[in-house]
C-alpha cells in the first residue's frame, strides 16, 4: 500500500511540476519582454486530475485549491522533491552583479539551490503588479486553509526585515502525506518531548471499580460521539472543543494503562509527555517545549498523557518575586493551551490535592483510580501469571490478596520478581517463598514492613 501511494503520488506530482516549470518559463519571458505563446501565466492550464488517482490529487480537490493556491503548495514541495526547477530564478543581475531582488528566495546552509520565500510566489503569481501582490498576501493570513490546517506557513522573517521575506514552509506531515501517503510519527527529542506509548492489555486486563469504569466509559463515548456533537449536532458554539480529564489515585491504579487502552480502543495515538524535558528553569523555555507537543498534536486525534502531572501544573505560588511571576505565568499559558486543544487531554497525579485549582474547574471529567479492594487483588493475581508457569501447592492467592494491600503495579512487580528467581533456578514452579519476598520488595519501596 504505501509503494502504491508513492507511486501514485510521484505521477502526479510530475505533472504539476511539469505544469509548474512552465508557469515559471511564461513568469520570466514576460517579466523580461521576450516572445511568448501567450499573455499571462493564468492561461498555462494546471493538469485537470480526477479524483482517487492519488493522496495528492485528492488533497488537491479536498481543499478546493485555486491556480495561485496550487501554485503555492508547489513552491513549498519543490526544495524536497525537485530542488533544481527554481534554478531559473538564480539568474545574476548584471546591472547590479547579484540576483534578482524581486525573485525572492534565499540560499540555505547546506541547500545548494534555492528556498523559495513570499517574495517568490507574488514574483511568480504577479510579475510586480501591487494591486495583485496585495491581494496575493491573503493566502498566508491567519484565517487562510493553509494556515487553519497547518498544511503551510510563511515563516517569521528576520526582525526589521520584509513580511514577504520569510520562508515558505510546508508542514512535515503534509510533505509526507503528499510523497509517501502515509505520515511519520515524531520521533521523542528535545524539539518533541513526548513518546508514543502503546499496550498490549485489554480492558478485561484492567481492574477498577464499576464508578471508576463508567466514568471510563464516559470518556470513550466522547471519543466516538464528540465530533458528532460538536458539528453535525451544530454544539460548537456553544461547547467547548477536546476533552479534559484529571486521573488521582496511588501509582500502580491503572491511569497509563487506562490511556493506553482508550487509544488502542479508538484508534487513536496516545503520546506521554516527559515532564523532565518539558519543564526548564530558563524563563519562556516551558512554554516553548511544551507548544512543541501542542503544535504537532493539532488536528491529529492525538491523546495527550500528562503523567505525574502535579510537577507541570501544580498550585501557583503567591508571588514574591520575577521567578514567581514567570512561573504563574507558564501554570495560565498552559491552562490556555489545554483549552484550545481539540482533542482528549490526560492529566495524570498521585495527590489531587497538589493540582492547581484552575485546572480541576475546567476539567470535563476526574476519575479517582484507588487501590483495589481484596476480591479485585485476587483478580488481578489470578490472571498474573505467565501460562508456562504453575503455583506450588502451598500458594494460596485468596489468602495473599486478603492480607496484603497492594496496587495492580506492585502486583505485576511481585509477580514479575518471582517468575525470575523460577526460571534462575531452571524451575517452572513458583515457590510461596519467592512471591512472599516480591510482595515483601513492593513493601519496602513504600516504606512499609509486611
Amino acid at each position: 500500500m504505501v509503494m502504491d501511494n508513492i507511486i501514485n503520488n510521484a505521477t502526479s506530482l510530475e505533472q504539476d511540476l511539469k505544469w509548474f516549470s512552465q508557469v515559471l518559463d511564461v513568469r520570466l519571458k514576460l517579466y523580461f519582454g521576450q516572445e511568448c505563446s501567450v499573455a499571462s501565466v493564468y492561461d498555462i492550464e494546471p493538469p485537470a486530475f480526477k479524483k482517487d488517482e492519488s493522496i495528492y490529487t485528492d488533497f488537491i480537490h479536498y481543499y478546493n485549491l485555486s491556480f495561485a493556491e496550487r501554485i503555492l503548495l508547489l513552491l513549498s514541495l519543490i526544495p524536497h522533491v525537485k530542488p533544481e526547477l527554481l534554478d531559473p530564478l538564480l539568474l545574476v543581475n548584471q546591472k547590479t552583479n547579484r540576483g534578482w531582488t524581486e525573485f525572492g528566495g534565499i540560499k540555505g546552509k547546506n541547500h545548494g539551490g534555492i528556498i523559495p520565500t513570499g517574495e517568490t510566489f507574488v514574483f511568480l503569481m504577479t510579475g510586480g503588479v501591487l494591486q495583485e501582490r496585495f491581494a496575493l498576501s491573503e493566502a498566508f493570513s491567519a484565517e487562510h486553509v493553509f494556515a487553519k490546517h497547518q498544511i503551510l506557513k510563511l515563516e517569521s522573517a528576520p526582525e526589521g526585515e520584509p513580511y514577504l521575506s520569510g520562508i515558505i514552509q510546508i508542514s512535515g506531515d503534509v510533505l509526507d502525506h503528499l510523497t509517501r501517503g502515509e505520515v511519520h510519527r515524531p520521533m521523542m527529542s528535545s524539539k518533541f518531548p513526548a513518546k508514543l506509548i502503546t499496550t498490549e492489555r485489554a480492558w478485561t486486563d484492567l481492574v477498577v471499580d464499576e464508578k471508576t469504569f463508567h466514568q471510563i466509559e464516559e470518556i470513550k463515548t466522547w471519543l466516538e460521539h464528540g465530533n458528532t456533537l460538536l458539528y453535525e449536532w451544530g454544539m460548537s458554539k456553544k461547547l467547548r472543543k477536546g476533552y479534559r480529564c484529571l486521573f488521582h489515585g496511588p501509582s500502580g491504579t491503572g491511569k497509563t494503562m487506562t490511556a493506553c487502552l482508550l487509544g488502542k480502543d479508538t484508534n487513536r495515538d496516545v503520546y506521554r509527555i516527559d515532564l523532565s524535558m518539558v519543564v526548564s528553569k530558563y524563563i519562556g523555555e516551558t512554554e516553548k517545549n511544551l507548544s512543541a507537543v501542542f503544535n504537532q498534536a493539532e488536528n491529529k486525534n492525538w491523546i495527550l498523557f500528562f503523567d505525574e502531572a502535579d510537577a507541570l501544573f501544580g498550585k501557583r505560588t503567591s508571588v514574591s518575586d520575577a521567578h514567581d511571576r514567570y512561573a504563574n505565568q507558564e501554570v495560565s499559558y498552559l491552562l490556555q493551551r489545554i483549552e484550545d486543544y481539540n482533542g482528549l487531554v490526560l492529566l495524570a497525579s498521585n495527590q489531587k490535592e497538589n493540582m492547581d485549582e484552575a485546572f480541576t474547574r475546567r476539567f470535563d471529567n476526574i476519575i479517582n483510580f484507588t487501590l483495589p479492594r481484596p476480591d479485585q487483588r485476587l483478580e488481578i493475581w489470578k490472571n498474573a501469571f505467565a501460562e508456562k508457569s504453575t503455583l506450588a501447592n502451598d500458594i494460596s492467592l485468596k489468602e495473599i490478596a486478603r492480607g496484603y494491600e497492594l496496587s495492580g503495579g506492585a502486583i505485576m512487580n511481585a509477580v514479575g520478581y518471582a517468575s525470575l528467581m523460577t526460571l534462575k533456578k531452571n524451575s517452572q514452579e513458583i515457590s510461596k517463598n519467592d512471591l512472599l519476598t516480591g510482595v515483601r520488595k513492593e513493601y519496602q519501596k513504600e516504606g512499609r514492613t509486611i
